[in-house]
């Protein structure tokens, strides 16, 4: 019979218990005096023991052992359950949670450190954790496959199964050194000099291989790295020239030049996704109109 057990039963205990009265206890509950003391019998008929002592006159219901017992035992239920409604209003206003976010090197620099700002100001108990990729994190079907990021930034296209929002359009330039005749980069000229690039399979390096394969372009690569900061250094040393998405670029880089190229490169589209068969937190959905905003405010000051 424990099984009919509610919540109700037992705030009536503790309203009865601390309150003195039933008629107290039921302003305190918003309910009839009547109510709660139909709810306390049935709490004693459930627990098939009396709660409270009901002396006859003006004298106050006393808890019996039994009621001391059973209220001690509650008390730590009924916190634990107005902790969790504390908890679910919080997460319900998206001012709590915990949000687990796939990045990569130039969104990490340059996006993240604003949108965070604007989260923590928002929501600074959130809990932000981040996985940047590398070869090991394909952000796609780690979400496919229930891994536990909550979101992820991408880069082209999507697997089915993911949504998306996307955030905007990165174009591609060519970084020389600084010392570089003036003027945009003829693709044709590049097919005779030294390239730094991202290594093989790369997505974004993909991207910028292809495109410059559609020019009759065929790169010849001196130097290879994921490291965004190694391929400008290598660039500003004189190595070579190097193709990048702009947002990957430090423009305030003396020794390096960055330039348009002639004819230009479809840029890379960028979008924040997520798994589409589970549930967003609410943070998660803040994030993603604070990402989609800091985004478009970048992007067009480049």
């Amino acid at each position: 019979m424990w099984n009919d057990l509610s919540v109700r039963h037992l705030l009536a205990l503790r309203a009865v218990a601390e309150e003195g009265t039933f008629g107290r206890a039921a302003t305190r509950l918003g309910f009839s005096q009547s109510a709660v003391s139909q709810q306390v019998g049935a709490l004693e008929q459930l627990v098939g023991q009396p709660l409270f002592d009901r002396p006859a006159g003006p004298h106050p219901p006393r808890l019996t052992p039994a009621g001391e017992l059973l209220l001690d035992h509650s008390a730590a239920f009924i916190e634990r359950l107005e902790a969790a409604e504390r908890d679910l209003d919080r997460l319900a206003r998206g001012v709590a949670g915990t949000l687990t976010i796939g990045t990569f090197q130039s969104i990490s620099a340059r996006v993240l450190p604003f949108a965070l700002r604007r989260l923590n100001q928002d929501a600074p108990e959130v809990e932000i954790r981040l996985l940047e990729e590398d070869p090991e994190h394909d952000f796609q079907q780690m979400m496919l496959t229930g891994s536990e990021l909550d979101l992820a930034f991408a880069v082209g296209d999507l697997e089915p199964g993911l949504g998306s929002r996307h955030l905007g359009a990165d174009p591609h330039v060519a970084i020389v050194p600084s010392d570089f005749p003036a003027g945009p980069v003829d693709l044709a000229d590049i097919s005779g000099r030294p390239m730094i690039g991202q290594p093989t399979g790369d997505s974004c390096g993909l991207l910028i291989d292809r495109g410059l394969e559609r020019f009759g372009v065929t790169p010849h690569y001196a130097f290879r790295s994921h490291d965004n900061g190694a391929v400008q250094g290598m660039v500003g040393a004189g190595v070579g020239l190097a193709i990048v998405p702009l947002l990957a670029v430090d423009t305030t880089d003396h020794t390096i030049s960055v330039r348009t190229t002639e004819p230009g490169l479809e840029p890379r589209q960028l979008s924040i996704i997520w798994n589409r068969e589970r549930t967003l937190a609410p943070i998660a959905e803040r994030f993603i109109d604070i990402a989609a905003e800091v985004c478009a405010r970048l992007l067009a000051s480049l």
